[in-house]
């Protein structure tokens, strides 16, 4: 069930969805709620007057395609239009297009830092807050203990390796 609408699996259709995997996603999300909550750690500067679509849509849209494995926003031009996707990503009408890759692109590359033209805006303590909620969540009670292990592990690198802006100064 998306909402208060009934998916049927069917594959004689019309208008159809090549994923449908994406309805356990949905079922998923529909018990756990992870992505309405990571949803919530973002600040909305949007004139809602003009929003076509809101945050908790985008970040379902996101992750519906990320573990779909369409892992590039250039795909999701092409899943504008897929009928289940919509439904599942909370469109009341699952006619009605997502956002295509230009939005995604500004939901997923939005920062903690409030610039002034950005309009949707990371609280990226809320997201840590949401990280260990739901590591808790995960088990039946609270654990005693929660080890950390870092590894700080020094590993020069030299050259142009990939990786070596997080590299440690001397």
């Amino acid at each position: 069930m998306a909402g208060r609408r009934k998916i049927e699996a069917r594959f004689d259709g019309g208008t159809i969805s090549s994923d449908g995997g994406a309805v356990l996603l949905g079922e998923a999300e529909r018990r756990t709620r992870i992505v309405e909550r990571f949803a919530r750690c973002f600040v909305d500067r949007r004139d809602p007057t003009r929003v076509e679509h809101s945050v908790r849509e985008l970040a379902m849209q996101r992750v519906l395609g990320l573990c779909l494995g369409y892992e590039d926003l250039i795909d999701r031009d092409a899943l504008r239009s897929d009928p289940l996707l919509a439904a599942l990503s909370g469109k009341r009408d699952p006619r009605t297009a997502l956002a295509g890759k230009s939005t995604l692109s500004r939901l997923e590359l939005s920062t903690d830092e409030a610039e002034r033209h950005e309009k949707l805006a990371l609280d990226t303590q809320a997201v840590d807050r949401l990280l260990v909620d739901v590591f808790v969540e995960s088990s039946r009670k609270a654990p005693d203990r929660i080890v950390i292990d870092l590894d700080a592990t020094d590993f020069p690198l030299h050259g142009d390796q990939q990786g070596r802006f997080f590299h440690r100064r001397r």
